[in-house]
C-alpha cells in the first residue's frame, strides 16, 4: 500500500511539474524517482507517468496502426492496386516483432501529379504515430524549400546526414520522407547510404527501425507509357504487377535528373522496394471528386461531377485516358461547387 502511495504522489509532482517551462527535464526527473522508488527502473517510471502526457519514442506513441492504414487507403486511396499490394506487407514486415528488421525500411514513390504519393506518405506518418505529421519524430522535407541550390549540394547532404543523426538518436523508430526528390541536386542523399545499410549504426544507436520515404515525379511519364502498352497487349489494368515497372523505375530514377541520380543509395541496393503508382483515368478522378463532396459533408447535383471533371481534366496525348494532373487540384474545384450551392 505504501508503494502504491509513493507511485501515486510521484505521478502527481511529475504531472504538476510538466507544466512548468523550464523547471525539470525528464532525465532529472527520473533520476529523483530512480531514488526515491530504489527498483523501479526509469524507462518504466517514465512510461508510466512523463510519457502518459508527452510524446515519447514507445508504442503509446508510435502505435504502427498497419491495419487502420490498409483500411484508409481501402476507402480512400483510387486507381492504386499496386500501392495498396506492396506497402501494408512491406510495413508489416518491418513492424514483425518475431523477426527483427536488418536495416530501415527504404521506400520510392514514383509517378505523375496527382496520383497520390503525397497522400499515402501522409497517411503512413498518421497511422504508424499517433501526433501524426505533427509527431516530433516525423521528419518531411521539400526539395524546392529545403534543397532550392544546386551548388549548395554539399552543404544539403551534411544537413541531411546531421539531422537524421539527430533524429535516430532521439528516437530509433523516426519517419523521414523526402518529396520532390525530382527538384533537389543530384548527390544530396551520399551521407544517407551508410546510414541505411544493413546492421547499420548511428553513434551506437541501431538505426533498423527507421523509416525512410522518397517521393518523385521522376519516371512518371515511362510509367503512363508502360501502362498504356500493357492495356493495349490486353493486358487489363488491375492485372498489371509490380515487375512491369520496378526495373523501369530504378534505371530511371538513376539517370534522370533528380536527388536519385547517380546516388549510391541506388548503387548500394539500399532502396527496398520502388512503387509505381499508376496514372489515372476518368473513373478513378470521378471516385476522387465523391470523396471530396463526402467530406464536405455534401451531395453533389446532378451533372455537377461530370462538370467538373470536363472543364478540370485532360488527358496524355500519348494514350488518350490518362489525367495529366491527376486528382491534384480537386478539392478546391469541389470546394468551390459546395460554397456556391
Amino acid at each position: 500500500m505504501f508503494l502504491i502511495l509513493k507511485i501515486f504522489l510521484l505521478t502527481t509532482i511529475l504531472t504538476l511539474l510538466h507544466n512548468v517551462d523550464g523547471l525539470f527535464d525528464p532525465v532529472s526527473l527520473g533520476i529523483a524517482a530512480g531514488v526515491g522508488l530504489g527498483a523501479f527502473k526509469f524507462d518504466f517510471l517514465k512510461d508510466q507517468t512523463y510519457c502518459r502526457m508527452a510524446e515519447c519514442c514507445n508504442e503509446r506513441s508510435i502505435p504502427a496502426d498497419i491495419m487502420g492504414l490498409k483500411e484508409e487507403l481501402s476507402n480512400t486511396l483510387f486507381g492504386q492496386h499496386i500501392v495498396q499490394k506492396q506497402l501494408i506487407p512491406a510495413l508489416e514486415a518491418h513492424f514483425n516483432g518475431k523477426r527483427n528488421s536488418r536495416k530501415p525500411l527504404v521506400i520510392s514513390f514514383h509517378g505523375t501529379p496527382g496520383t497520390g504519393k503525397n497522400f499515402v506518405a501522409d497517411q503512413i506518418a498518421k497511422k504508424l504515430y499517433t501526433k501524426g505529421l505533427e509527431s516530433k519524430f516525423v521528419h518531411k522535407y521539400m526539395g524546392r524549400s529545403d534543397f532550392p541550390v544546386a551548388q549548395d549540394a554539399k552543404l544539403y547532404t551534411e544537413r541531411i546526414n546531421r539531422e537524421v543523426r539527430e533524429g535516430l538518436k532521439a528516437c530509433p523508430r523516426s519517419l523521414f520522407i523526402f518529396d520532390e526528390v525530382d527538384k533537389m541536386p543530384a548527390g544530396v542523399f551520399e551521407s544517407l547510404t551508410s546510414l541505411v545499410d544493413y546492421n547499420a549504426f548511428v553513434d551506437g544507436q541501431d538505426t533498423t527501425q527507421a523509416i525512410f520515404i522518397f517521393l518523385s515525379n521522376t519516371a512518371g511519364v515511362y510509367i503512363s507509357d508502360k501502362l498504356g502498352q500493357l492495356i493495349r497487349s490486353g493486358i487489363l489494368r488491375e492485372d498489371t504487377k509490380l515487375g512491369h515497372f520496378e526495373q523501369i523505375l530504378e534505371k530511371a530514377a538513376y539517370n534522370l535528373e533528380g536527388g536519385l541520380k547517380k546516388t549510391s543509395l541506388i548503387e548500394a541496393h539500399v532502396i527496398d522496394h520502388f512503387i509505381p503508382f499508376l496514372p489515372l483515368e476518368k473513373s478513378h478522378v470521378y471516385k476522387c471528386i465523391e470523396q471530396e463532396y463526402k467530406r464536405w459533408n455534401a451531395i453533389p447535383k446532378e451533372g455537377a461531377i461530370e462538370n467538373i471533371i470536363n472543364d478540370s481534366i485532360t488527358y496524355d496525348r500519348t494514350n488518350g485516358i490518362f489525367a495529366t494532373s491527376g486528382c491534384k487540384k480537386l478539392d478546391k474545384k469541389v470546394a468551390v461547387e459546395v460554397m456556391s450551392s
